[in-house]
Formats: C-alpha cells, sequence, structure tokens
C-alpha cells in the first residue's frame, strides 16, 4: 500500500490546479497522488480539456501568477478588454470596460484544449506527485486517521486527505454517499467557434433573447467563441442545420456588433443543469470545482468559482501542515467549508437569478431587467459589487 498525504481523484483543470497549488505553497514536502481516468493520446482530448474556450476572471489570474503558472498560460491567452451586457430589441445596455476599472484586462479566454498540455506538463515537473492514469476508484474505506482507496487495477493508496475533483457526477462522491442537488434550466447550450468580418478585438458581449443568453469570448486569430443558450427543440434543429442556417439564427439571436458572421465551426451541445452539493467536506475528504458546483454558462462565473473553491483549500492544507502535520484533520476541513459557504451561495444564486430574469418574455420582467441594465450604467454603487464578482474580486 502506498502512502499520501493527499489523493485527489480527477486531473481536470480543478483537480491539476489542486496537486500544483499544494505542492508550490508547501513546497514539495508534501506527497500527493492523482487519479485520472481518461488516458491521453494524441489524437484525444480529455473531456476536462476540450475544444470548447473559457474565460479566467481577473481574480483567477492573480491565483495563477500566485502558483507560478501564469506564465505558461500566456502564450495561449487573449485579453478580454470589454464586456457588453444588452437584451436583444430593447433598450437595456450595460459596459464594463478595462479602462474604467484600471486594469490591462478584465479577464482571459483560453482553450481548453491549451490547458490540458499545460497541466500535464506542471505535473509530470513535480517530482512530489504520482500520476495514476487510467485508473478508476472502486472503493473507499476511511478509518479515524486515514482514508485508503481502491483503484481499478486493485492498487491500494492510502492518504490522510481524499480530494473530489471528478466534475459533475463525481463517482466519489457518490462512494461517501455525498447527495447532489439538480435544477434543470430547460435549456441547452450550443457552442462553437465563429469568425466574424470585424474581429473581436477583446470585445466580449452577454446578450440575451428571448430563447436564452448567447455569449461571445474573444479568441485568438480573430475569432470568437460562442455559447448559445436556447430551449431543446431549438437546439435539436441547429446541431441538424446546413452552417448557412446556423449563421442566419445566430446572426439574428446576437445582431451585428461584429458585422457578418463568416464562418462557424463544428457544434457540440450539452443541456444546461445547476448541480450542486451543499456538503463539500466529511471525514478525511473535501469537494472541490464542478463536483461541488456546476453552473449555469451566464455570466462565466462557473471555473472561476471553483478555482476559488481549490486555491481555498490549498491554503488551508498548506496551514494545517505547518501547524500540525495533520492535513485532513477537521478543523482544515471545516475551516475550508466556512470560507466557501458565502461565495459558493453568492455566486449560485446570482447566476440563477440571471437566468431566470433574462431567460423569459413576462413584460413586467422585461421592463425590469432593462432598468437593470441602464442603472448598472449609471449608477456606480449598483454597478461596482457586480463588476467585482464579475472579475473575480470575492472574498474567499
Amino acid at each position: 500500500m502506498k502512502q499520501y498525504d493527499i489523493a485527489i481523484v480527477g486531473a481536470g483543470m480543478a483537480g491539476a490546479t489542486l496537486a500544483v497549488a499544494v505542492d508550490h505553497l508547501c513546497q514539495g514536502k508534501l506527497n500527493i497522488a492523482v487519479i485520472e481516468a481518461y488516458q491521453l493520446h494524441d489524437e484525444q482530448r480529455h473531456p476536462g480539456f476540450d475544444s470548447r474556450a473559457i474565460a479566467l476572471s481577473y481574480g483567477t489570474a492573480q491565483i495563477l501568477k500566485q502558483l507560478d503558472l501564469w506564465a505558461r498560460f500566456e502564450p495561449f491567452l487573449t485579453p478580454i478588454t470589454d464586456i457588453e451586457i444588452s437584451d436583444r430589441s430593447h433598450l437595456g445596455l450595460a459596459d464594463i470596460t478595462a479602462q474604467d476599472e484600471h486594469v490591462a484586462a478584465l479577464g482571459y479566454v483560453v482553450e481548453l484544449e491549451s490547458v490540458g498540455r499545460i497541466y500535464q506538463q506542471a505535473i509530470r515537473e513535480c517530482t512530489s506527485i504520482d500520476y495514476y492514469c487510467p485508473a478508476k476508484v472502486k472503493h473507499i474505506e476511511r478509518t479515524l486517521e486515514s482514508v485508503t482507496v481502491t483503484l481499478s487495477d486493485d492498487q491500494l493508496l492510502q492518504a490522510n486527505l481524499l480530494v473530489a475533483a471528478d466534475g459533475a457526477l463525481s463517482e466519489s462522491c457518490q462512494h461517501i454517499n455525498i447527495p447532489l442537488n439538480e435544477i434543470d434550466f430547460e435549456q441547452v447550450a450550443v457552442i462553437a467557434n465563429v469568425t466574424t468580418e470585424v474581429a473581436p478585438q477583446g470585445r466580449a458581449f452577454e446578450r440575451f433573447t428571448e430563447f436564452g443568453p448567447v455569449a461571445f469570448l474573444p479568441m485568438s486569430e480573430g475569432r470568437s467563441s460562442v455559447v448559445w443558450c436556447m430551449p431543446e427543440a431549438r437546439a435539436q434543429k441547429m446541431m441538424q442545420a446546413t452552417d448557412d442556417d446556423v449563421i442566419a439564427a445566430l446572426q439574428q439571436d446576437f445582431g451585428w456588433r461584429l458585422g457578418k458572421i463568416t464562418k462557424v465551426g463544428a457544434l457540440a451541445c450539452y443541456p444546461l443543469v445547476l448541480r450542486y452539493r451543499e456538503q463539500i467536506v466529511s471525514h478525511r475528504f473535501a469537494v472541490v470545482g464542478n463536483a461541488a458546483q456546476t453552473l449555469h454558462p451566464i455570466a462565466g462565473q462557473g471555473f472561476n468559482l471553483g478555482i476559488r473553491d481549490v486555491f481555498s483549500l490549498a491554503e488551508e492544507i498548506t496551514q494545517a501542515y505547518q501547524e500540525q502535520g495533520d492535513v485532513g484533520n477537521y478543523s482544515m476541513l471545516s475551516r475550508y467549508r466556512q470560507r466557501r459557504q458565502q461565495d459558493r451561495e453568492l455566486t449560485m444564486s446570482l447566476t440563477s437569478c440571471l437566468v431566470n430574469s433574462f431567460s423569459n418574455a413576462w413584460p413586467a420582467m422585461r421592463v425590469g431587467r432593462n432598468l437593470g441594465l441602464l442603472a448598472i450604467s449609471y449608477l456606480p454603487y449598483l454597478k461596482q459589487p457586480i463588476v467585482k464578482r464579475t472579475m473575480g474580486l470575492v472574498e474567499r
């Protein structure tokens, strides 16, 4: 049986960041096991590191800088310098700019495929991290002092702390019997990369329509990454439509802020469901990232919330190691749970409220949301809390 301080299940962005963060903060003095089910080959993509792009908030960028990871990301980043929020066919409009916030960028866009390669290299360079791949967790047994994990090949690993970072339907959490709550938004996200007549040049857009929000994120080579939310029946039609028909429908929803949409890449889609676990700690067990909560993509909060989970847990692990040596003790887990409670609740509430407010055509709601967008533009005391959360500048 191999002995570790920490075992992390999942080597997507949350699990990989946690492994590298703990190694960095504890100066390589903790032994870490990372357990990953997917064996990557050159022609394959890890499901957590697929062809999608994500927005890293300003706050996430600061965390990655503290972990000495930022330099690895820089070659693959596209800065977001302007975010425009609008309601289709109505007057409501809000604009957030990096210049107004006195920063170089509000956030950054990165393709997850590139992120996967960054973390594979970072993990390989950490001598304190052992990488078990492909491997799945078959059984978890906990005692007062440790957790024993049986892998799919019957290897046994023993650790002081086990962390679930294995996605929304986390099998680790199922082994521990931590309940999962689900709220179906009755929407599907259609995602694609597009080229437009006018290059985005750092501009991101969140456009609300009667079908649901559509977001454009600026990417390299003048492209934009599109997350297009709509009812399932319409999504199925889009998945079967010709490129010309897809472009026409997207142009109708998004408008002409970037001129004509000239090209659309391959479409993919997935259902939009809020999944969350109220309980993110158990005996010698912690939950981070999408395993803790998976949000609607509106406002791009989900991934950045997960990174705040990861860094908070890494800090608490470091404190426990420095004070007591036992990184899985109750007081450490209790501090992690308390630190994350408010941020998790507020961010989940914000995204759910935005979906409910902007994804319907009720006249009273339509008037209210447009007044809200105008108020954000002209009333700084309303704008600043929203801007700070958008930028990830929140208490952890």
